[in-house]
This record gives structure tokens, C-alpha cells and sequence, in this order.
């Protein structure tokens, strides 16, 4: 399984076109351009400890592509994402509504999202306006179902558990991703076995176990995990949960340096697909 993995993924790097170096690697050169494109230049201190190119690459994501990107928050991604696949795919951004358990002080943002998101992705990456979309998953229109090729949740998963909203949301989801689409998970990681208050979400950490028993019960099946965004200095026992690390500094300058030398999260990265 894992051989005939491998052999897929690099069918996919080879159908982008992409250079090879002097030193023999694969190089995806749309994806290279856009990491260094001088709108990310406030973004690109970040990139030793996110691994953009790197897991995006994993995600098997093209640039022909429709890709949702679930909850995109500040933007760090999507100035990414965007310009990679807008061009000759489709980029849409996806985010949850104010049900469940959301913080009330998130509701108005989050009723705005879909009429004011796709204006600012223009704004910040000056793709075409017609290759993005907006919508709280629980309105997609449902002539979009099943035109997905790629669901990307980054960062998000301790949210839609400790909100109580994973289960609409993975739904929902469900139904975007085509049959043979994928969906990308980047998630704040923490030891097997750490107790249940500390990786039930509140804290930003979910362990991996539970991870993939959650997206098994929606219908989800591990296809493969990478293990570039793995930071083995982080102990996800912090006294203000994942928060504390950079760049949040939640603990503000106490111990300032001490969170600095450990970096951004430990986090999982695994790639799921529809279960037959």
C-alpha cells in the first residue's frame, strides 16, 4: 500500500509539470512562485514551521483544482492556496456557522463570511474575482456537491470538537468532495495516551487516534500521514494550551524564550478520502 501510494503521489507531481534541480529533487514551480510572491512577505517567517510547499504537495493539490479551505481564519494559507489553484481551478473558502457550541463573539463575522471573504482573498492575493467563492458549509448550494477535489482543514479540528459542531461540518464536507477527492488535515498534535482534559480540544490538541476514529464515523479513511510539520521539542502540556507557543504568545513575555526555542505545534498531517 504504501509503495503503490508513493508511485500515485509522484504521477501527480509529474502531471504539474515541474522542474527538477541540480540536485535531482521535484520542484513544483507555480506553487514556488506564489510562496515567493511579495505579498506573503510578512508571511514568510512562518514558512520553516508550517511547510507550505511541502504539504500542499502531500495533499496531492493541483493547480487546476477546486479547493475548499475550511475556516481560513487570518489568511495565512489562503494567501497560498488562492493564487495557486484561482488561475485554472477554483478556490472556496468554507467556514462554520454560529451553531452549536460557537463563541457568541464570533456570530457576526461569521453571518458576514460569505458575502465579505471572497472580496478580501482578491484584495490580498489580486486573483480573479470569478474563481473564488464563499459560503458557511451548512449553505452550500446544492448543485456543488460532489465538485470538491480538495477539502483542506488546517489548524481547525480541536474547534469543531470542543465546539460540537465536527458533526455538521464533516457532513457537510462529505458531501462537497468528489468521489475520488481528498481531504488535507493539519492538526495541533498531542501524545497518545495524555489525559482527556488536555486533548479533547480545549486546549488545541487533539491525539491521532482520535483524529482518525472521528473522521472513520463520517465516513472518511486514512489514505496516508506525513510527518513534515512533526515538532518533537513541543510537549502540548502548556499552561495556556497550544496558544502559549508562537505566534500566538498567549503568556505574553513569560517565558517568552522558552516558547520561542520550541517553536510552532507539534502537528499531525493526514490525508483522508471518502470510504468506499
Amino acid at each position: 500500500m504504501r509503495i503503490l501510494l508513493a508511485a500515485t503521489a509522484s504521477l501527480a507531481a509529474l502531471t504539474l509539470a515541474a522542474p527538477v534541480s541540480a540536485d535531482g529533487h521535484m520542484e513544483n514551480s507555480a506553487l514556488a512562485s506564489v510562496l515567493a510572491d511579495e505579498r506573503r512577505a510578512d508571511d514568510r517567517a512562518r514558512d520553516e514551521f508550517r511547510h507550505p510547499a511541502e504539504t500542499l504537495e502531500f495533499f496531492r493539490v493541483e493547480p487546476t483544482h477546486t479547493v475548499a479551505e475550511y475556516a481560513p481564519g487570518g489568511g495565512w494559507y489562503t494567501r497560498v492556496i488562492a493564487p495557486y489553484v484561482a488561475p485554472r481551478g477554483r478556490y472556496i473558502g468554507l467556514n462554520f456557522g454560529p451553531g452549536g457550541g460557537v463563541p457568541e463573539r464570533f456570530h457576526e463575522r461569521l453571518l458576514a463570511f460569505p458575502g465579505s471573504f471572497g472580496a478580501r482573498v482578491v484584495e490580498q492575493t489580486g486573483v480573479p474575482a470569478d474563481r473564488v467563492s464563499a459560503y458557511l458549509a451548512a449553505d452550500v448550494p446544492e448543485d456543488m456537491n460532489g465538485t470538491v477535489d480538495r477539502i483542506l482543514i488546517i489548524r481547525m479540528m480541536h474547534n469543531m470538537v470542543r465546539w460540537g459542531i465536527a458533526d455538521t461540518e464533516l457532513m457537510a464536507m462529505r458531501k462537497l468532495l468528489k468521489d475520488d477527492g481528498l481531504v488535507g488535515i493539519v492538526q495541533h498534535q498531542a501524545p497518545e495516551g495524555m489525559a482527556y482534559e488536555k486533548t479533547n480540544g480545549n486546549h488545541g490538541y487533539l491525539q491521532k487516534s482520535d483524529m482518525i476514529a472521528l473522521m472513520e464515523l463520517y465516513g472518511f479513511e486514512l489514505v496516508d500521514e506525513s510527518f513534515v510539520n512533526t515538532n518533537p521539542n513541543d510537549t502540548a502540556d502548556h499552561p495556556s494550551g497550544v496558544w502559549t507557543l508562537p505566534p500566538s504568545y498567549a503568556r505574553g513575555e513569560e517565558d517568552r524564550a522558552k516558547y520561542a526555542a520550541i517553536g510552532e505545534s507539534n502537528r499531525m498531517t493526514l490525508l483522508f478520502k471518502k470510504a468506499d
